[in-house]
């Protein structure tokens, strides 16, 4: 009977902890920068802006970081533990949607390659795209002028992955590439080839697109030019 009573007093605890504001410990996170590794690559892996990013571990005005550095993912808080109680969850979506940030600094925007689009989105992640089917070998183009940043294979799942910076806050991506012909640093003009179309999902030749505002991804389709069929 007391080892009974004993149980249902803990489990009685365990409730109460878990129903009055859901709180939580979360771990601070860190990553090792890897041979290759930038601020922006590593800010896209982990979908953050990559200001912040270089922000929280006072990183020079360059941005430069090095292979071992291990780097904070989440904002300092003093200690090696975050406490607090999650945000209570929203009765209902917003009915209206938020208009798309727009940089007046950016000119235009246009499609990045030829083919078949269809929109590509994951709930979970709250990720979207646009995967583009089109010619193996066939051209990528920049989606708008601005300053290659990123160039190589080390996210997991992009293949070969190549970041434009187009201002402060707006980056794009282009995944899948067989070969680029642009290299980091470089400036590239609204539409110029950087890249050739490489095998995607499913080994079809193909591009995922992506375009993020402060590390967020928004809806591609916002900003560039209507295509039909696409996004109907």
């Amino acid at each position: 009977m007391i080892r009974r009573s004993l149980v249902a007093l803990l489990l009685v605890g365990a409730i109460a902890l878990t129903s009055c504001g859901e709180p939580y410990t979360r771990p601070v996170t860190t990553y090792t920068v890897k041979p290759g590794d930038t601020v922006y690559s590593i800010a896209w892996r982990h979908r953050m802006d990559y200001r912040v990013l270089a922000r929280w571990n006072k990183l020079p005005a360059d941005c430069r970081i090095e292979p071992g550095q291990v780097l904070r993912l989440t904002a300092p808080a003093g200690g090696t533990v975050v406490t607090g109680t999650l945000p209570p969850r929203p009765s209902t979506p917003p009915r209206v949607p938020a208009p798309p940030p727009i940089d007046r600094s950016i000119a235009a925007w246009s499609w990045p390659a030829d083919g078949t689009a269809s929109v590509v989105r994951h709930v979970a992640t709250s990720s979207q795209g646009l995967l583009i089917l089109g010619t193996e070998g066939a051209p990528v183009r920049a989606a708008a002028a601005g300053r290659v940043v990123y160039t190589g294979s080390g996210l997991r799942g992009f293949g070969n992955l190549l970041i434009i910076k187009h201002s402060n806050v707006f980056l794009s991506a282009y995944a899948h590439n067989r070969d680029v012909t642009v290299k980091e640093g470089e400036e590239v003009a609204l539409g110029q080839t950087i890249a050739l179309m490489g095998l995607g999902p499913g080994q079809k030749p193909a591009l995922y697109f992506e375009i993020r505002y402060n590390g967020t991804p928004v809806d591609p389709l916002a900003y560039l030019p209507r295509r039909a069929g696409v996004g109907l």
